[in-house]
């Protein structure tokens, strides 16, 4: 589906509009985010039927994240050093292949804590392929790149229910087991192809060259300029605060839910994974028929939009009646729809206060920002949910009401080039 934000039309050649190192990212994705859809929805209740408690599962959350500063720091330096091409191959291999392995054979915490330790690591991959994705293309063509994206997305969550079919016909924790093994085999075979689809960029190029004569203090110096500068400007910290309040209420609802529908609203396992493929399905009909209608010129409108659709299913989650598969369908069916008006706007906001010289430095730096502000959501939203369930979506419905009230006020958020 191609998608002009100017003309707000549709080409079901969406894949043609997307060129370069773009489309080389995108074309093999599916062999990444369609296993990954499958044991995604069960990795928490596949972690609670081993033994791990939900204050566990918040800690090795919070503990991943933890983790996850230190590949932070060093992602952009590795990603210059290195290039994006080989960052992204090497570190990709390290922290999905292996952790996908450690997944499917673990047995109690530990294991978990483990696969945290290697999938911390998946930073520095998040900031190559990014870099590849962004730099050869045009800022006008992005917010077409991250809305196709969001299509191979959803249209492999449409295929979530065969989880919910393999758990039918076996136990969860062998039915997820293989769910692991399929991930292993299809994210490694990934990684080999989409390497040789894609090319070094010519910033990468650049900044190979640059890298290779920069010391640890110098790299220091440079974050410390980056943060000065991204504290200087009000447009940067105000799509800085609502991108953390956005991965904050996403990591509480990812880790949570499943175990909240299961554990605490009596539905059978083998039915949770019904909602992500409504929500797919709602999210593909959003945007062939509403997201290219949307101009682009008021993204931060958007933003605002799709969060307050999403404290609106928070709200609904809060109220959920035990057993309700129909009320939960509901719930998806908004969640979905404040996603999808939301986050590629949101995306496209981020993609364009950062210059293209600076977007490894300033991606490895604004990560690291982020995850020492929503590292502690794991453990608070554990803390919460063995006190109450219900008290970790309420903390939700309050994260997604601040952002929105910060993309309603803050000023300078529009797009540049749009």
């Amino acid at each position: 589906m191609m998608i002009s934000y100017g003309e707000g039309v549709c080409d079901m050649q969406w894949l043609r509009g997307v060129r370069g190192n773009a489309r080389g990212c995108l074309i093999y994705e599916p062999m990444f985010i369609l296993p990954y859809s499958l044991y995604t929805t069960y990795a928490t209740v596949y972690m609670l039927r081993l033994g791990v408690s939900t204050t566990q599962i918040g800690m090795v959350t919070s503990l991943g994240m933890i983790l996850q500063l230190f590949s932070s720091a060093a992602s952009g330096q590795l990603t210059d050093r290195l290039g994006r091409r080989r960052a992204l191959l090497l570190f990709d291999l390290v922290s999905w292949s292996v952790t996908t392995f450690i997944w499917m054979v673990s047995a109690n915490v530990w294991f978990f804590v483990v696969a945290a330790f290697f999938n911390s690591f998946q930073k520095i991959p998040n900031t190559a392929w990014y870099c590849l994705l962004i730099e050869d293309t045009e800022v006008r063509d992005r917010a077409q790149v991250f809305t196709a994206l969001q299509l191979i997305v959803v249209a492999s969550g449409l295929f979530t229910p065969l989880g919910g079919l393999l758990i039918a016909h076996m136990k969860l924790v062998p039915a997820v087991r293989i769910m692991y093994g399929l991930a292993f085999v299809g994210m490694t075979a990934m990684f080999f192809l989409r390497n040789r689809a894609v090319h070094e960029t010519a910033v990468g190029v650049r900044q190979m060259a640059v890298a290779r004569g920069v010391t640890m203090r110098t790299v220091v110096r440079q974050h410390a300029a980056v943060i000065r500068e991204i504290f200087s400007d009000r447009r940067v910290v105000a799509v800085f605060a609502v991108y953390v309040l956005n991965n904050f209420q996403a990591v509480l609802v990812t880790t949570f839910l499943s175990v909240y529908l299961v554990s605490d609203l009596g539905i059978q396992a083998a039915w949770i994974a019904l909602f992500p493929a409504i929500a797919s399905a709602v999210t593909l009909l959003l945007v062939y028929f509403v997201i290219p209608r949307l101009p682009q010129h008021h993204a931060e409108r958007h933003v605002a939009a799709g969060f307050l659709l999403s404290l609106v299913a928070s709200l609904l989650l809060i109220a959920a009646p035990r057993h309700a598969i129909g009320y939960m369908a509901v719930t998806a069916t908004l969640s979905a729809a404040g996603a999808v008006i939301a986050n590629p706007f949101l995306e496209a906001l981020t993609a364009n206060v950062i210059r293209d010289e600076e977007r490894a430095k300033f991606t490895s730096v604004l990560a690291v920002l982020i995850l020492l502000f929503t590292w502690p959501a794991g453990l608070i939203g554990g803390i919460a949910y063995a006190q109450n369930p219900r008290l970790t979506f309420a903390l939700v419905a309050c994260v997604l009401a601040i952002g929105a009230a910060i993309v309603l006020t803050a000023r300078g958020m529009r797009v540049r080039g749009a």
